[in-house]
């Protein structure tokens, strides 16, 4: 394959703008196609517009085409959470031991145009908007799309879907007989509301990320550069306490002066919000192989959607995106090379942060309002700052590092059954002094 042969990316969102700009910057001619038209001309969907916790991972794939700058100008560092009980005063946990790191608010949208324009600028890049794809030849590299003026086909080289958790490209390779797909979703979803600014100001503490853990419901809040908050609901989409079970402005109401007190002054649109905005699906999409014949391959959510508990959906993307440019310069841009090493580069990692991110619903759902937990924080910022280096914790590791997330999972296992070793050999320590003090005095 010359490197003039035209490389095809399905989807223009996050992860396909992100691929086509390093696919350009290697020399290939490059046909981004988007089944939406351009976000960039439109309204938003109300309701869709999720803020994202951009970290070190994708901050690294960002630095290296030199998009950092221009991305970080909308964002919003958090240094850490903001836990919200329903009765008495917020309390701030710092993610990190030394209180100075931070993820960072953006939104999904003001970050998916930025990477839009940035690969529309360059001269090997054409994008096809209001394309959406409904065939696809593996074997040959063809496609069949629907537009407006009806359906075209066109034909690359080499086809990469990087269309989301419902990938169009997924589902052709899946008829096609070419892989295996499993969902798993939760019986969770979720709904957007607003928190407006306050007097001109914001009306939380724009520093932290903002949970209300409440057990079987949990919101979170993350900061705009217009001074409000982008509020993400999460609760059961079906029984007697679920999005199902929800509907008169009364019982709105009341649910949220109950279970989220201090939201409500400072929400005036709450009602409109919870009744108008659509409840949104989470789930984990596993698929093998990512790739058929060495010309059709899936990266980001295409190939492994995560739940986004984390926050390392759009980071997890980003680092396929670098992952798959390391993996082509290895193989000399032989892409039938190039795409099965991919995989067996990132599979197990993937894998990884999809279980970490479902244990870290729990988390925050349950766990961070909870005595045990922040003495547990407490203790592993004191084992960060006694053993610099040596002891980091998980969530220092996936947030702010770019250890592959597999061996974040070993690590963190290992310093646990260290601490755990340590703390027993303590405890029986101070049981035998205890027992020699009876003693003497028997």
């Amino acid at each position: 394959m010359s490197e003039r042969d035209e490389i095809a990316v399905v989807g223009a969102g996050l992860a396909g703008c992100l691929l086509a700009c390093y696919l350009a910057r290697r020399g290939y001619p490059v046909a981004l196609y988007e089944r939406r038209p351009d976000p960039r001309t439109g309204t938003a969907e109300r309701g869709r517009s999720i803020n994202l916790a951009l970290s070190e991972r994708g901050l690294d794939a960002l630095r290296r085409i030199g998009l950092e700058d221009e991305v970080m100008a909308d964002a919003l560092p958090m240094r850490g959470r903001m836990i919200h009980p329903v009765e008495g005063e917020p309390e701030f946990q710092s993610y990190s031991g030394s209180g100075d790191r931070a993820i960072n608010s953006i939104s999904r949208g003001a970050l998916n145009n930025a990477l839009l324009d940035a690969a529309a600028a360059l001269p090997n890049v054409r994008v096809a908007f209001d394309h959406r794809l409904v065939g696809l030849d593996p074997l040959g590299g063809e496609m069949t799309f629907e537009t407006p003026q009806g359906k075209v086909t066109a034909t690359a080289s080499v086809v990469l879907g990087a269309d989301g958790a419902g990938s169009a490209v997924r589902g052709q390779l899946l008829a096609y007989g070419g892989l295996t797909e499993s969902l798993d979703f939760l019986d969770y979803g979720y709904k957007e509301l607003t928190i407006p600014p306050l007097g001109g100001e914001f009306a939380l503490d724009p520093g932290a990320l903002h949970i209300w853990p409440r057990g079987t419901s949990m919101m979170i809040a993350l900061p705009n550069p217009d001074r409000s908050f982008t509020c993400t609901l999460f609760w059961p989409t079906h029984g007697t306490r679920s999005f199902a079970s929800l509907s008169s402005p009364a019982a709105i109401e009341q649910f949220f002066a109950t279970h989220y007190p201090d939201l409500v002054p400072l929400a005036p649109n709450l009602v409109d919000d919870y009744q108008h905005n659509p409840v949104g699906v989470l789930g984990t999409v596993r698929c093998t192989p990512w790739q058929v014949a060495g010309r059709v391959g899936l990266i980001g959510d295409a190939a492994h959607a995560i739940v986004p508990f984390y926050g390392q959906g759009a980071n997890c993307a980003f680092e396929d995106v670098v992952e798959l440019d390391r993996c082509l310069d290895e193989c000399d841009d032989e892409w039938a090379a190039a795409l099965p090493l991919f995989q067996h580069r990132r599979q197990d990692n993937a894998e990884a942060i999809a279980r970490m991110a479902l244990a870290n619903f729990v988390e925050m759902r349950d766990k961070v309002a909870s005595p045990v937990f922040r003495t547990r924080k407490q203790v592993e910022h004191a084992l960060e700052r006694a053993l610099p280096g040596r002891y980091v914790s998980q969530y220092e590791l996936v947030s702010f590092s770019t250890t592959p997330y597999a061996q974040v999972r070993r690590r963190v296992r290992a310093q646990y059954a260290v601490v755990g070793a340590v703390a027993a050999g303590a405890v029986a320590l101070l049981a035998g002094g205890v027992r020699a003090a009876l003693g003497r005095r028997r």
